[in-house]
């Protein structure tokens, strides 16, 4: 099963019409190219996009005196949110297995970070998790909903990529790396020197629309990683989290987080690839 439902026929038929039409020039077809590609992305946000939608509504909007608890609320809301998007195929259940993955490590890792007072989560809730809402778990794996529906919406191949089983050592390193430096030295440095060997090669090609494109994929991790930062500063404004240091009054998230963000992308992205590896071979072993 495909990680995303195949796109409508109507669809697919208007996208060719208006290629053939913005071919005709350079300018409108670098126009139609730019304009795809911004779809694409919106597309593969979707489930991130409405998460933060539904912080910042409730965060303006939800009662004070509501009987169900605002965090109780985008748990609920979440949730919805999952089936319905699996009900109208905008996203298969092998996308939403990939987006458990990530629920499952994240609150792991959330009920660690906020006993070692990491960030606070401000207001009360009855559906929490040691101290964690279980809401929590969905902003992770709305990193793993983009990059799975990124991967597939962009075709995306690669080249002179590292040996799979390096990536997962990596991935493992930073994640441990989380919890461990609490504790013991801070390796991210090495983690992030380790990265610029293992892919600092490699060249990912995507297609905003027929023609191929490439960059460096450090550079997509820093490009996706920045977004996260910026979805990170959305998130602790709509009081879904806080860092001590905004208790008394929101201010924007230190840039030096985007570190934090870029190991977590190492994790997402082997996970995703892990994912897609498993779909090829099951391709493969079907056309046999």
């Amino acid at each position: 099963m495909p990680l995303l439902s195949p796109p409508p026929r109507l669809l697919l038929e208007t996208d060719a019409r208006l290629s053939a039409w913005a071919a005709e020039r350079k300018l409108t077809a670098w126009g139609y190219e730019f304009v795809r590609f911004g779809v694409k992305q919106a597309w593969a946000c979707l489930f991130g996009g409405a998460m933060l939608a539904l912080i910042l509504g409730t965060y303006w909007l939800y009662p004070q005196d509501a009987a169900l608890a605002r965090y109780d609320f985008l748990v609920l809301g979440a949730l919805a949110l999952q089936l319905l998007l699996i009900a109208t195929r905008l996203e298969t259940l092998n996308e939403a297995k990939v987006i458990l993955v990530f629920h499952v490590a994240g609150t792991a890792m959330e009920i660690f970070k906020v006993s070692q007072g990491s960030w606070i989560y401000p207001e009360s809730s009855v559906l929490r998790l040691a101290g964690v809402p279980l809401f929590s778990g969905f902003m992770y794996a709305a990193v793993g909903s983009y990059l799975a529906r990124a991967w597939r919406l962009f075709d995306m191949h690669f080249s002179h990529y590292p040996p799979f089983w390096t990536t997962l050592v990596l991935a493992a390193a930073a994640y441990v790396n989380f919890f461990s430096h609490h504790f013991l030295p801070d390796i991210r440095w090495l983690l992030f020197a380790a990265a610029a060997v293992l892919y600092g090669r490699c060249w990912v090609y995507f297609h905003p629309a027929a023609k191929a494109r490439k960059m460096p994929l450090l550079l997509g991790f820093l490009l996706v990683s920045l977004f996260i930062w910026l979805a990170e500063n959305i998130g602790t404004f709509g009081a879904a989290w806080r860092y001590p240091d905004q208790m008394a009054g929101w201010t924007v998230v230190p840039v030096a987080k985007l570190g934090s963000w870029f190991l977590l992308m190492l994790l997402s992205f082997v996970l995703v690839s892990a994912v897609n590896r498993r779909s090829r071979r099951a391709v493969l072993q079907k056309s046999q």
